[in-house]
């Protein structure tokens, strides 16, 4: 059985595998990807964390699920392939993004955030084709709860991102002295109970020392 990469966070999630959990979610997942079609490609699972290194992490901004349609998931929360159709909710980010700070971006490929330190992270990591949250079960939590540790313990203290109530639970993990920006979700259910004219960009930015191309 292949075992995870987590490429530069391995130092800091190694104490997880040999955890009771881990072997189980392992071995959950190769059963998964070997009997149905599941996204993102087993690849592309810890993208997050390839491209957002501890050192560079510089804000986390928190998805629940993958998309669970084709060639949506690519192993970034909220990120879909350049030429596919935006889904609602980063739609709704973009509109929020040009309100903020007049920035506006067409293609869906958030990879130039999460090379400038947006670790962009889901809370599960896969899920099976038109299921969605068919992985929850997982206890891929447990293993995104240790890289949300990991990350508000960086001595860079990195800002969070808490959209959503199921995302705004996650600052309950967070040490008191960790700047978190918390808002409604930007789904069209709720975009406009609190996430439309939150500023999270901008508000990000005023907390780093060196600001983020949105």
């Amino acid at each position: 059985m292949k075992d995870f990469d987590f490429y530069g966070w391995n130092a800091l999630l190694e104490g997880e595998r040999s955890k009771p959990y881990y072997g189980k979610l392992l071995a959950s997942v190769e059963a998964a990807y070997a009997s149905a079609t599941v996204y993102p490609p087993r690849e592309q699972l810890f993208t997050a964390l390839r491209l957002t290194p501890p050192e560079r992490t510089r804000c986390v901004i928190l998805g629940q699920d993958p998309y669970h349609e084709p060639n949506q998931a690519m192993g970034l929360a909220f990120s879909v392939p350049d030429g596919t159709p935006l889904p609602p909710s980063l739609r709704n980010i973009y509109k929020e993004l040009e309100s903020d700070l007049g920035v506006v971006r067409t293609g869906g490929d958030l990879t130039d955030w999460a090379q400038q330190g947006v670790l962009l992270l889901n809370a599960t990591l896969s899920v099976e084709q038109g299921r969605a949250n068919s992985h929850a079960s997982f206890g891929w939590q447990k293993l995104t709860d240790a890289v949300i540790l990991a990350a508000a313990s960086l001595p860079q203290k990195p800002v969070f991102v808490l959209w959503g109530g199921y995302a705004g639970k996650k600052a309950a993990l967070l040490p008191p002295d960790t700047p978190v920006l918390l808002s409604a979700h930007p789904s069209p259910l709720s975009a406009y109970r609190g996430f439309f004219g939150s500023r999270p960009f901008s508000r990000v930015n005023a907390l780093l020392s060196e600001p983020i191309r949105w």
